[in-house]
């Protein structure tokens, strides 16, 4: 794919990877805008809630990890349907759902199915974009993320007080399973994947791992552990962050908002800055801005200002990390691609994990929000330095 210019099958490649990624932003944040509801029906206590929102995050490990690689020996257009049908069940199902304990099982199960779809999506993009276009073309497509978690945010403010929150959960299966006979008839598979297709082995971690690649596959993990601890730390405590800043209740309540558009601007003009000054300096240069933003947040307490630096540390934090997306596709060939991906992805999904549950025992020893965005931007900073030690020779 060197020619410069999109050709429509591309392009329709493209734009349906955009929608399984909004999706993915869907499916992830249902469980969020539901959480107040299935407290107060069920009678549950944050420490159980917590348990629910670690599980769909265990379940996207899981499934970067160990389904998107098998991408490399079935196709990538093979493994978006098996993960399109795992997230469309395993999400509708909930809405039979009566105990914690099954919610908490069915949430790993579409975790699973997300992770793998997030792997699957950015290397497929990759394979199909016009090489000189390429890094913008796979942050576009992880934009659909924040999009949808948007998107689905406006249409649960709407259904929930009406219908129930069950019903939010039956919306979200329904969108996924509508989009089925969109991906089996139109999306295409990639060209650079049938033309080693004849090679058919089944992916090994350990070809991650070799003389070859070890170096620049530790610095990868490393660099998106980092940022996804940094992430999902945000996103997890931006109510809870900007209720002790001395903003309205009102203000409060578009917080994660404007977080999550100014994360749609920041992926979007990190592909495009990427293509002319270079992956890995783009997206060291938004981790390290990010960081910044963190040091220095506590000089805007009190201020409606707040609003806007959430909005720049979004756009900062997604835009660098997506980029890393871009990083680990161009990284490996074709034979072990979906392979680096996902556990590229796992490894940031592992961060995800970590880094609210360190937050939350940071508060909870009383350390101030201010700290908490200092301590923060550590983990930030390791993540942009990590990604300019990536040698992208090969």
């Amino acid at each position: 794919m060197e020619n410069k210019s999109i050709s429509k099958l591309q392009l329709t490649t493209i734009l349906i990877c955009f929608l399984m990624n909004m999706l993915d932003g869907t499916d992830v944040m249902v469980i969020s805008y539901t959480a107040p509801n299935i407290s107060k029906d069920w009678s549950i206590s944050p420490q159980s809630l917590g348990i629910v929102f670690s599980a769909g995050l265990l379940g996207m490990s899981i499934g970067a990890m160990f389904l998107a690689p098998r991408a490399d020996k079935i196709g990538r257009k093979s493994m978006i349907l098996i993960c399109n049908l795992i997230m469309g069940m395993s999400v509708s199902a909930i809405y039979w759902v009566n105990s914690v304990e099954v919610l908490t099982f069915f949430r790993v199960i579409s975790g699973i199915g997300i992770g793998g779809m997030l792997a699957s999506t950015a290397t497929l993009t990759a394979e199909n974009a016009p090489a000189k276009m390429k890094d913008f073309w796979v942050s576009f497509v992880m934009s659909g993320y924040p999009i949808g978690a948007v998107i689905s945010g406006l249409i649960a403010a709407n259904v929930i007080p009406e219908y129930g929150w069950k019903t939010m959960f039956q919306v979200a299966g329904l969108s996924t399973f509508i989009t089925l006979p969109i991906v089996y008839l139109f999306l295409k598979e990639s060209s650079e994947f049938l033309n080693k297709s004849v090679l058919k082995k089944s992916p090994a971690v350990g070809e991650l791992l070799t003389d070859k690649y070890r170096k620049s596959t530790s610095m990868l993990w490393i660099s998106i552990f980092m940022a996804f601890a940094s992430l999902y730390f945000l996103t997890s405590w931006i109510p809870k962050l900007a209720s002790v800043t001395g903003l309205s209740a009102e203000s409060v309540i578009y917080a994660g908002t404007v977080f999550n558009l100014g994360a749609f601007c920041g992926i979007i003009s990190q592909g495009y800055l990427s293509e002319k000054f270079g992956l890995q300096k783009t997206i060291f240069s938004y981790l390290i801005f990010t960081a910044v933003l963190m040091l220095i947040f506590g000089f805007f307490k009190g201020s409606m200002l707040v609003l806007i630096l959430f909005g720049l540390i979004g756009f900062g934090i997604q835009g660098g990390f997506v980029g890393m997306y871009s990083l680990a596709a161009r990284l490996y060939p074709t034979e072990i691609r979906a392979t680096g991906v996902g556990w590229a992805v796992g490894a940031g999904r592992i961060g995800a994990i970590f880094g609210p549950l360190l937050g939350g025992f940071l508060i909870g020893a009383g350390f101030s929000m201010t700290t908490n965005f200092m301590i923060f931007a550590i983990p930030t900073l390791i993540g942009g330095i990590t990604t300019l030690c990536i040698s992208m020779k090969e």
